[in-house]
């Protein structure tokens, strides 16, 4: 059974969740890890949601406050062993109900073409491929979407 924990960067199992997501995307970015790694920093991310199974650490997201209508969902991630669970599915909707309850009007993020799992996860979810925006427009590897929240 999946549980889900709101909290903060600070909490422990977010941080270490990271630290396995930040290493899997060392190899999968390749030589363009280091120009996402610095849009991916932790520090002051106040909504964060660690997924449990069985009580271990098993996943994570969060959202980041893009502006005064839009939550860019950030840091997702499910250990290898766990994946195909639907945990990932129950994280990102998780985020994107608690976004609603915040008062914001849709969820934007962005992904690596190199992460085609992500990619389909995103598009069963209903989010739709927009323009690359911020700092990822013009990057080749990246593909950004939207989800109007209801």
């Amino acid at each position: 059974m999946v549980s889900l924990l709101r909290a903060n960067s600070e909490h422990p199992d977010f941080i270490e969740l990271v630290r396995h997501l930040d290493a899997e995307l060392k190899v999968r970015d390749g030589d363009d890890h280091a120009f996402y790694n610095q849009f991916n920093k932790i520090d002051l991310i106040r909504h964060v949601l660690v997924a449990y199974l069985d009580q271990t650490p098993a996943g994570c997201g969060a959202i980041k406050l893009w502006d005064d209508r839009t939550m860019e969902v950030k840091r997702m991630y499910v250990v290898p062993e766990n994946r195909g669970k639907g945990i990932a599915g129950a994280i990102l909707q998780s985020l994107e109900t608690w976004a609603a309850e915040l008062g914001y009007e849709r969820c934007i993020l962005e992904t690596g073409m190199n992460q085609p799992e992500a990619i389909r996860l995103y598009q069963k979810s209903d989010y739709i491929q927009i323009p690359n925006y911020g700092q990822y427009a013009g990057i080749e590897n990246s593909v950004c979407f939207e989800k109007i929240l209801k």
